[in-house]
């Protein structure tokens, strides 16, 4: 007869990814209702919402974090177009007005105010305690405006942490947007084994089991430096770590 503690090894081995899921999904439905949709609203456009990205609440719960390349667009003041974000609160999709209340260009990150009741926020983990290996998650809205505003999970692991700039040999192959970024000081990304899609930029990375946030999804400001050489990257995402943007919120404003 088998030992028992091998027998419950054995048990162990073979129920442990049924208990992982069943963290993640009871992790999603916490963390579902904080996530929005970033865009602008016109009413005389149709459609008179358009998506730029995700977005998620945080702080007080009228704050929402995002990407700034999703956030800073010129918008058309004559026509009454503003910065909006849509939420689903109680089963119903709410449209509400967001202005711009801090930013850092530099890592990417800018933090809207939003009009209405308070979303559930987000908690903000360690970004430095991340490690290679660690299982994520992100939810956001892929090619939303085909796909419809229905939040997305997508899940994998960090599989690399790595600087924003790769080093290159030769001065002559320093483009603009790495000159730029040297002239300000690289900073460390996580790289994720998940892949994120247009729609998905300012999606909250967070651990599987906490839901606590470790970064932001970041396509466009990375997608320039780092797969210049890339046509069409696949299963690669990049993520700004959570620091930046708690740094961000602790700014005076």
């Amino acid at each position: 007869m088998a030992d028992p503690a091998r027998r419950l090894a054995c048990a162990a081995l073979l129920f442990s990814p049924l208990i992982a899921q069943a963290a993640l999904s009871d992790t999603i439905v916490r963390v579902k209702p904080s996530i929005v949709v970033v865009g602008t609203f016109m009413r005389s456009r149709a459609p008179a919402f358009m998506l730029r990205g995700t977005g998620f609440a945080v702080g007080n719960g009228t704050l929402v974090a995002t990407n700034t390349h999703v956030a800073d667009v010129a918008l058309d003041s004559q026509k009454l177009e503003s910065l909006a974000v849509l939420t689903i609160v109680d089963g119903q999709r709410q449209m509400r007005e967001a202005r711009i209340v801090a930013s850092s260009p530099e890592h990417d990150l800018t933090l809207l105010q939003i009009e209405g009741p308070a979303l559930p926020a987000l908690p903000l983990g360690d970004s430095s305690k991340v490690r290679e290996g660690q299982s994520i998650a992100f939810i956001g809205f892929p090619i939303g405006s085909v796909l419809g505003f229905t939040p997305v999970t997508h899940r994998g692991i960090v599989s690399a942490i790595t600087p924003i700039v790769i080093p290159v040999d030769n001065t002559s192959r320093l483009n603009a947007v790495n000159r730029s970024f040297l002239s300000r000081g690289s900073f460390p990304v996580f790289q994720l084994d998940a892949t994120a899609y247009p729609g998905n930029s300012g999606s909250p990375v967070f651990d599987q089991d906490s839901g606590e946030v470790v970064g932001i999804v970041n396509m466009v400001l990375v997608r320039a430096s780092k797969e210049s050489g890339l046509s069409q990257p696949s299963g690669i995402t990049y993520a700004i770590p959570v620091s930046h943007l708690a740094a961000l919120m602790a700014a005076p404003r």
